[in-house]
C-alpha cells in the first residue's frame, strides 16, 4: 500500500502542477464552455491556478518526505474533499456544469478517501520491520 501511496501522491502532485499551470497561463480560454467569460473571470482562473499550482507542489514535497507523513496526506486529501463538497454544492445550486467538470467530481468523491485510507501506509511499512519477523 506504501508504494500505492506514493505513486498515487506522485501522479496527484504532478497532475495539480501541470494543471495549474496550464490555467495560468491561458487563463479562461483553458475552461471547457467558458471562453467569452470576462477579464474579471480571467483573473480570477488565473490567481486561484497558481494557487492550484502551489497545492501539487505541496502533494510534490509531502511524496519526496521519507516516510510519507500521514498527517500531510490527510491535510492535502482534506482540501481534495472539500473541493468536492464545493462541486457538489455548485451542482445543486446551479444543475450539472461542462461534463469534463462532472468527471472531475467523481474523481475527486473517489480519490479523497483513498487518500485517506492510505495516507498512513508509508509510516505503517517502514515501522513494521520484515515480513515474517
Amino acid at each position: 500500500m506504501a508504494t500505492t501511496l506514493r505513486w498515487l501522491a506522485w501522479a496527484m502532485g504532478v497532475s495539480c502542477v501541470l494543471i495549474g499551470a496550464y490555467h495560468v497561463l491561458l487563463g479562461i480560454s483553458s475552461v471547457p464552455g467558458e471562453e467569452t467569460a470576462g477579464t474579471t473571470v480571467d483573473s480570477r482562473e488565473r490567481f486561484y491556478n497558481a494557487i492550484f499550482l502551489g497545492y501539487g507542489l505541496a502533494w510534490i514535497w509531502a511524496v519526496r518526505q521519507s516516510p510519507v507523513p500521514a498527517n500531510a496526506i490527510r491535510w492535502l486529501a482534506g482540501v481534495f474533499a472539500l473541493a468536492a463538497v464545493g462541486r457538489l454544492l455548485s451542482m445543486a445550486v446551479h444543475g450539472p456544469p461542462h461534463w469534463f467538470q462532472v468527471a472531475l467530481t467523481v474523481l475527486e468523491v473517489v480519490l479523497a478517501p483513498v487518500f485517506f485510507w492510505l495516507a498512513p501506509a508509508d509510516e505503517k511499512s517502514r515501522t513494521a520491520g520484515p515480513p515474517g519477523s
